[in-house]
């Protein structure tokens, strides 16, 4: 009799094992872990993390219900030994078998790399890598081999031409090389047939009309004046007359707080001193936009060759095509300019 209730004792005892591994197995796979009644999260995986490392991401920031099953889930998986980089998208409610899937697969995000108004070559690395687990350090030692190849003629003064600013996908994982290939894979693909066509027919190179571009977007902030501005630097490029762009003297200068040009920075002695030298300048003095490259390259006809900044400071030039009504605009502006120092003089006293 004694036996006989043993035997139930364990026969229930197992069952109850049983019950319980079962459950617990159900929980472990078909059960909502990730993110539970919490909204879908985009979650970044940096190189070299640790599965030590994971877990402690995923527990500080809630997005395990029960760290412990995940983790168990992922040693039975073998992730743990193989954690795969990227960016991913957990969804609410995920199991830890759809959620280590996902993230053992590889299957990723795409990230938007987005980059202007940057003036200096050195400055690239900053912005593009941005969202990408690339390094600074990576990015400009794989541009630098870029163009020790001397790829399309591409040198350390002009390559900054070969990034158009735009906003680009690729994925967190892409390598500084990739990045780098990518970029020129899109710079061919602007310079398409009709645009290769127009500098064709303005004499130009791409690499020259990137340059000249650079000038015309650092001379006026005004969209719409630029196609005006490279008409005037194109009439004194055909008539041999030099460029005598203020921007290339800033730019020559190193000194980028330069609000207004003295005769002493004529003076520099650089290849960007379009002022001593005829021509354009080895290199673009920033990274010209699209619409700047546009403009150039659909320029307003005009007998332009000079230009001044208008006496109501509205960020608007006045042009001419005599050094005698140039004068006389200079005149407008500088006895405006006068005016307004002399207010702001009164102003401080």
């Amino acid at each position: 009799m004694i036996r006989k209730y043993l035997s139930i004792i364990v026969l229930l005892i197992f069952g109850i094992l049983i019950s319980s591994f079962t459950f617990y197995g159900y929980q472990l796979i078909k059960a909502p872990n990730i993110l539970v009644d919490k909204p879908d999260r985009e979650v970044i995986i940096a190189p070299s993390t640790t599965f030590r490392e994971l877990q402690s991401l995923f527990n500080k920031e809630e997005i395990t219900h029960n760290i412990v099953a995940f983790s168990f889930m992922a040693k039975l998986m073998d992730y743990d030994k193989k954690i795969v980089p990227g960016k991913y998208l957990l969804k609410q409610n995920m199991t830890n078998l759809e959620a280590i899937r996902l993230l053992r697969s590889g299957n990723q995000l795409p990230v938007n790399i987005t980059f202007n108004n940057i003036r200096l070559k050195d400055d690239i690395g900053k912005k593009i890598t941005l969202n990408t687990g690339i390094t600074v350090d990576d990015f400009d030692s794989a541009l630098a081999t870029f163009v020790k190849e001397n790829k399309d003629g591409f040198t350390d003064q002009n390559v900054i031409a070969m990034f158009i600013p735009n906003t680009y996908q690729v994925y967190y994982t892409i390598s500084a090389k990739a990045l780098v290939e990518r970029m020129h894979q899109e710079y061919n693909s602007f310079w398409n047939s009709d645009r290769l066509s127009k500098a064709k027919a303005l004499g130009m190179t791409p690499m020259e009309v990137s340059i000249l571009a650079s000038i015309v977007q650092a001379e006026s902030v005004k969209t719409d004046e630029g196609f005006i501005i490279a008409g005037l630097y194109i009439n004194r490029l055909k008539r041999g007359i030099a460029l005598q762009a203020d921007p290339t003297l800033v730019f020559a200068s190193g000194d980028f707080s330069i609000k207004r040009v003295l005769n002493i920075h004529k003076e520099i002695d650089s290849p960007y001193n379009t002022y001593k030298y005829r021509g354009l300048p080895p290199g673009p003095i920033n990274m010209p936009f699209i619409r700047s490259i546009d403009a150039v390259l659909n320029y307003k006809k005009h007998n332009y060759i000079y230009m001044c900044a208008k006496e109501d400071f509205s960020g608007y030039h006045n042009f001419a095509s005599t050094l005698k009504a140039h004068n006389i605009n200079a005149t407008k502006y500088q006895k405006a300019l006068s005016i307004e120092m002399r207010k702001a003089k009164l102003n401080r006293e």
